[in-house]
């Protein structure tokens, strides 16, 4: 287990200033050791819950070109067939993955390949479940082209929290399964488009975890 290099700063920051606000505290009432305790203990949780957002598991992932991973850790809130308008204009079975403020957030390729198609698109930040914030907004489009020629769909979707999209690919990026492709900060969702052959291994509510739940199969 390691800290996401994005959350190093911020908790550099965080423990600074937290560090800052009870000596203040304790300089300024020497004589409340209750409630200098009270406030201690209260920064000690909030450092330990933004501490926690940011951990990032240190695995080997088992390689399988038959298995899409799941690309985070979370729950799964739609299994469903749905058109994919942007790129690849066609029927998919879609799956979408809920990450909430207590699940590792980083993002994983479901997939290996070569990155054929990325887009940004700014947007709205309505709830992650809503029907509309896969299309309205704020979100990533990734598309992995397979050495067989297939190509897997996916995004990012910020929420009403998660208010910051990270990505760290680009069109022509060759990445392997299971690799980081990205991170989203304070909860939000990821949808995935697979082919309609795929065989779909999970169900509305299993939890996922990232790299290594398998969600469906290739035939």
């Amino acid at each position: 287990m390691t800290i996401h290099k994005e959350g190093r700063t911020l908790l550099f920051v965080l423990l600074i200033a937290l560090a800052g606000m009870n000596w203040l505290f304790d300089y300024l009432m020497p004589q409340a050791v209750v409630m200098q305790q009270v406030a201690l203990g209260i920064s000690v949780v909030i450092y330990v819950l933004v501490l926690q957002f940011f951990r990032n598991p240190v695995f080997t992932v088992a390689k399988n070109d038959k298995y899409i991973y799941a690309p985070a850790d979370g729950k799964v809130v739609v299994i469903e067939e749905a058109e994919e308008p942007e790129y690849l204009k066609s029927r998919r079975k879609q799956v979408s993955i809920f990450m909430s403020p207590v699940n590792v957030h980083v993002n994983r390729m479901p997939v290996g390949g070569r990155i054929s198609y990325f887009k940004y698109h700014p947007g709205k930040y309505l709830v992650a479940w809503h029907p509309k914030s896969s299309t309205e907004n704020e979100r990533t489009t990734v598309v992995a082209k397979m050495k067989n020629g297939t190509e897997v769909l996916f995004r990012q979707i910020a929420g009403a929290v998660a208010r910051r999209i990270k990505w760290y690919v680009k069109e022509g990026s060759q990445l392997e399964q299971g690799q980081e492709f990205g991170f989203i900060k304070f909860g939000s969702r990821v949808d995935i488009f697979l082919p309609l052959d795929c065989r779909i291994n999970v169900s509305v509510g299993t939890v996922t975890r990232g790299g290594k739940t398998v969600i469906a199969e290739f035939p």
